[in-house]
């Protein structure tokens, strides 16, 4: 018996030091949470992510000589539209599901479509609104009016300038870029282009010159304007420093496409190397995530010769499953005609006047309402009227969590998901706002917010959550939906990068 009791009192001693070893070490957690790893994104990077999907402008001289690539020598008279209507322009935009619009206020033409003060070669020499016209100033404005963010274009290749290639023209440059921060409110994103050099009209030369793009622009000073005066503001190019081009025009992003890239490699600056830029890479030394920009018809600016090569449903579908689903932004162009709105065909305004996952998922996976209570009529009416009506959630949220159904779901590595190792989604009923992650690395659609305590395991939902698969292929055979998985286990992604990931397990 006295043995007994000493074992007995051994095993409870044990216990006790056991408790108050893990009661110490779970006081230890709660103050001091691990440490991120690697690179990790910037607030200004987060809140750009989140758009998701947002617009192209492209207009200028081009839209009325049916150019892609201006000289520079054009008259700032070609440029006349005959209606020109700024509201009908973003409505189109808000009701395609966008986020936010980005204008070219100059192309490598040269000409602005705001009336500087640093160049005649503008909308103020032009006979539309004689001279007094500013489509900056109309465009932002409307963004405004209708909830959309605003984003500027503005090429550093300049053709018509007479100083271009020589120093000279970074004076002339950044003042434009000053004019632009400082005169057309909030801006989101300013993009930078990689063309650089060539041919051009160079005040009358007309000759090709040549510029080393490593050097000539001078990038960090030009960046640092932009920090200063429009802190929020993403900036675009090959290389960020925000965010990245994606390596093709065509809109879609490797898989797997990852967040990082590595900075050190030769080639990192607008206009250098693509290499790795489809699919980023791993361990990387910078949060560089990529943008898929794509326009909606073969040419970035109208064409007449195009207006029946218009891409379909289907085609942007997919687009948008290879873009967004892959844990990049789309920015999908949507050029005005020269009567400045846009075309009309048989699918509505310029092609498109809602997401293509409209048409695939014609009915909401959940019928729940911002505060995440069923809403009467089972949610169908979110695609009537204005597709933005659940707290900042759009169209392309609920294309995105039916996708989820689809294919692998990728989520971001961070918060109880990452702790507790299981993943888990909303279930019908939850609020959309709880799918709208930041970041993803893999494939599928995996929009996942790890914050959401409601919801249930992946698996189930995917079982209980899909749509009709067969019908969704009968309506849009040219649409490759990946084959339905059932998920699992969160994997770590490993050194660099943030996002995890959820393995496939059998098809379903």
């Amino acid at each position: 018996m006295s043995n007994r009791l000493l074992f007995a009192g051994l095993v409870g001693a044990g216990l006790i030091a056991t408790l108050s070893g893990c009661i110490s070490l779970n006081g230890a957690e709660a103050d001091a949470p691990p440490a991120p790893y690697g690179p990790v994104p910037t607030e200004r990077q987060l809140r750009w992510h989140a758009l998701e999907f947002y617009g192209f402008l492209h207009f200028t001289v081009n839209t009325f000589t049916d150019k892609e690539w201006g000289y520079g020598d054009e008259s700032p008279g070609v440029f006349n539209p005959t209606d020109f209507d700024a509201d009908q322009i973003v409505r189109t935009a808000r009701d395609a599901g966008m986020a936010g619009l980005i204008l070219t206020a100059k192309h490598h033409d040269g000409f602005c479509l705001w009336p500087s003060r640093y160049t005649e070669h503008s909308v103020k020499r032009s006979p539309w609104k004689n001279g007094q016209g500013d489509v900056v100033r109309e465009i932002s404005d409307a963004c405004r009016r209708h909830g959309l963010k605003f984003g500027v274009y503005l090429s550093p290749w300049d053709r018509n300038h007479r100083d271009y290639a020589r120093p000279e023209y970074l004076t002339y440059y950044r003042n434009q870029l000053r004019e632009l921060l400082t005169g057309y409110g909030e801006l989101f994103t300013v993009w930078f282009d990689g063309a650089n050099g060539g041919d051009g009209y160079y005040g009358g030369a007309r000759e090709r010159r040549r510029i080393d793009n490593r050097t000539y622009y001078d990038w960090p000073n030009t960046w640092a304007l932009v920090r200063e005066l429009q802190p929020f503001a993403c900036m675009f190019s090959d290389a960020g420093p925000d965010f990245r081009w994606i390596g093709n025009e065509r809109g879609f992003a490797g898989d797997p496409c990852w967040a990082t890239l590595d900075m050190t490699r030769p080639g990192r600056y607008p206009g250098g190397s693509s290499d790795g830029l489809t699919h980023g890479e791993r361990p990387g030394t910078a949060w560089l995530p990529g943008e898929c920009d794509v326009s909606i018809r073969p040419g970035w600016f109208y064409h007449p010769g195009e207006d029946e090569k218009v891409k379909t449903p289907a085609q942007l579908l997919e687009i948008y499953y290879a873009s967004v689903g892959r844990g990049c932004c789309l920015n999908l162009n949507l050029p005005p005609t020269g009567a400045a709105a846009f075309m009309t065909t048989t699918s509505g305004p310029c092609g498109v006047t809602a997401h293509p996952g409209r048409d695939v998922f014609p009915e909401p996976c959940s019928g729940g309402g911002a505060d995440g209570e069923p809403r009467a009529g089972g949610g169908t009416d979110l695609w009537a009227g204005r597709f933005a009506r659940w707290e900042g959630g759009d169209l392309l949220g609920d294309a995105r969590r039916r996708a989820d159904a689809f294919g692998d779901a990728a989520i971001p590595a961070t918060g109880d998901v990452q702790r507790g190792g299981t993943a888990r989604v909303p279930a019908p009923g939850a609020a959309p706002r709880g799918l709208r992650g930041r970041s993803v690395a893999g494939r599928g659609m995996g929009r996942v917010c790890p914050g959401d305590e409601r919801g249930e395991p992946a698996s189930a939902a995917v079982r209980h959550t899909g749509p009709d698969r067969a019908g969704a292929l009968a309506r849009h055979p040219g649409v490759r939906l990946p084959r339905p998985v059932r998920v699992r286990a969160l994997s770590r992604t490993g050194p660099g990068v943030s996002p995890g990931r959820l393995r496939a397990s059998s098809p379903l």
